[in-house]
C-alpha cells in the first residue's frame, strides 16, 4: 500500500527545521526479537522530512548496542519502537544502561504497542515522551523540538 504522507497526519514544509538550526541527531533503535518495523521506519522518515538527521538501527539490536551507537553517533536523542510487549523491562535497561554510563543529556522516547497503563511506569523509568500505536507524526516531531529547545 502506497502511503500518504496526508493520512499520517503532517505536513512536511510545516516542521521543516531552519538552515540556522543545528540539526538534530536521533537513534531509532529495535531491541529484542521483535520484527516490526514498519512503524519505525515512518517515523524515521517524518523526523528526517523534519530536517532532523536519523541513524536507524536495523532490526534485534540489544540495548547494549543502541546505548553503543548513540554514544558513538553523539545522538540527541534515543528513541525505541517496541511492539513485541517487552516495553517495560527494554525500557528499564535502557534508562538503567544509560545511568551506568552517566548519560544524563540524551531526551528518550519510547514508541509501539504500549498500553496506557504502562505510561506512568515508563516515565517513573525516565523515559521522556512515549508514543503508542495511533501518535500523530507532527506531534512526535513536534516534541521533539520543544525538548530539545529547551
Amino acid at each position: 500500500m502506497l502511503v500518504d504522507k496526508q493520512m499520517l497526519g503532517y505536513d512536511m514544509m510545516s516542521l521543516k527545521t531552519s538552515s540556522e538550526e543545528k540539526r538534530i541527531r536521533i537513534l531509532i533503535g529495535k531491541p529484542g526479537l521483535d520484527g516490526h518495523d514498519v512503524g519505525a521506519k515512518v517515523v524515521a522518515l517524518a523526523l528526517k522530512d523534519a530536517g532532523m538527521e536519523v541513524i536507524y538501527t536495523g532490526l534485534h539490536r540489544s540495548i547494549e548496542e543502541i546505548i553503543k551507537t548513540a554514544l558513538e553517533e553523539d545522538v540527541d536523542v534515543i528513541g525505541m519502537s517496541i511492539y513485541s510487549g517487552a516495553h517495560l523491562s527494554l525500557s528499564k535497561k535502557l534508562m538503567d544502561g544509560l545511568e551506568k554510563k552517566g548519560i544524563k543529556d540524551k531526551l528518550v522516547l519510547i514508541g509501539g504497542n504500549i498500553p496506557k497503563k504502562d505510561i506512568p511506569t515508563l516515565e517513573q523509568y525516565g523515559i521522556d515522551g512515549v508514543f503508542s500505536v495511533g501518535s500523530k507524526l507532527d506531534a512526535i516531531v513536534r516534541f521533539v523540538k520543544t525538548k530539545i529547545r529547551e
